[in-house]
């Protein structure tokens, strides 16, 4: 069939080799096999057949002849945060439902990366992009709309297509409610706050969170001061280093602190446990993002976990029923109080 080893195996050497009509073997190995009544013996055998041939459906080509590849991108900052790695696990797994073969990359929070990563995508012949933390959607969505591609943002919103995100400032006003009311007052007036840590100026969640932080601090104990938010930005060893610096000019911990997400808390607790048990009991800490582990902390940590499956079932349907629409859908995230080890 293949006198050529270094040829690779075309469907006519397969068809020929099993006895049958290439459109048949061609309906066997796109999965479309059982419309056809085509039975599972047979349809085993040429998968085998396929398999020891090294044969490999080439989705590129595939894609022109059809106009659909049957690709769906996702670019995501970073897998180093629990959240996106979530994300993009359960994109993965929607994605395969709906019969579609996901691709995902991460952009590192690096703009340019981003326009160069969807470029790639969308030259693998993509059918659909799902941009998920995206430091400048706008212009991921100026390619995508140029080159005619369907796509939603997520976490982030643009102007221009599409968006699902979380309720963030009610997620962070929740959170910080909860710190007022586990924490202790503290005799030293300068300790006395609660500390919004991480994020970056202008970023959107970020922002989102402060405005529910703030909100909720002037109904309670006042309003925070300029001091009271520390954007370090989302890094563990920067948030390591800022946590460093306010224990220093308060000359201990404060009454409460939030951190913004939960590599921000990793980094928090890179210091903490540098701490006396005894130190941390007058601190009381939150953090947006949900961990599993933060439950088996030596200190308790109220969480708000982020409804990965409400955000992409919402991403789903936009980029299939209304492409075209550019609302901004807010799905609220679920609150984990301190001490609890399990989310429903």
């Amino acid at each position: 069939m293949n006198s050529n080893p270094k040829r690779k195996a075309t469907i006519y050497d397969l068809a020929q080799a099993a006895g049958m009509s290439p459109s048949t073997v061609s309906a066997i190995l796109n999965g479309t096999w059982k419309q056809r009544r085509i039975s599972e013996e047979t349809a085993q055998r040429v998968q085998q057949l396929a398999e020891a041939r090294q044969y490999s459906v080439n989705r590129q080509a595939r894609g022109l002849r059809k106009n659909r590849s049957g690709l769906i991108g996702m670019i995501i900052p970073t897998y180093e945060d629990k959240f996106f790695a979530m994300m993009s696990q359960t994109f993965d797994g929607m994605a395969r439902e709906r019969k579609l073969h996901p691709i995902v990359a991460s952009t590192l929070r690096e703009p340019a990366l981003e326009v160069a990563t969807v470029r790639t995508l969308i030259s693998y012949q993509v059918d659909h992009l799902v941009i998920t933390g995206a430091t400048d959607p706008d212009a991921v969505h100026r390619i995508c709309r140029h080159h005619g591609v369907a796509h939603v943002n997520v976490d982030l919103p643009g102007r221009d297509a599409p968006s699902v995100v979380s309720d963030n400032r009610w997620g962070a006003a929740k959170l910080t409610a909860a710190l007022v009311a586990s924490s202790r007052p503290q005799a030293d007036a300068a300790r006395d706050r609660i500390y919004f840590i991480g994020g970056s100026a202008g970023d959107y969640a970020t922002e989102c969170r402060v405005q529910g932080f703030s909100d909720t601090l002037a109904a309670t104990l006042g309003p925070p001061s300029p001091g009271q938010i520390r954007r370090c930005g989302y890094g563990a060893v920067r948030t390591q280093e800022e946590m460093a610096r306010l224990h220093a000019e308060l000359g201990g911990l404060p009454r409460g602190l939030l951190f913004v997400s939960s590599v921000v808390l990793e980094g928090a607790i890179r210091f903490l446990r540098t701490l006396p048990e005894s130190d941390l009991r007058s601190c009381a800490f939150a953090s947006y993002d949900w961990d599993p582990f933060a439950s088996y902390l030596r200190i308790p940590v109220h969480m708000m976990c982020q409804d990965v499956q409400g955000l992409l079932g919402a991403a789903f349907t936009l980029i299939e029923e209304h492409p075209l629409d550019k609302r901004v859908i807010e799905i609220r995230p679920k609150f984990v109080p301190a001490g609890l080890r399990r989310v429903a």
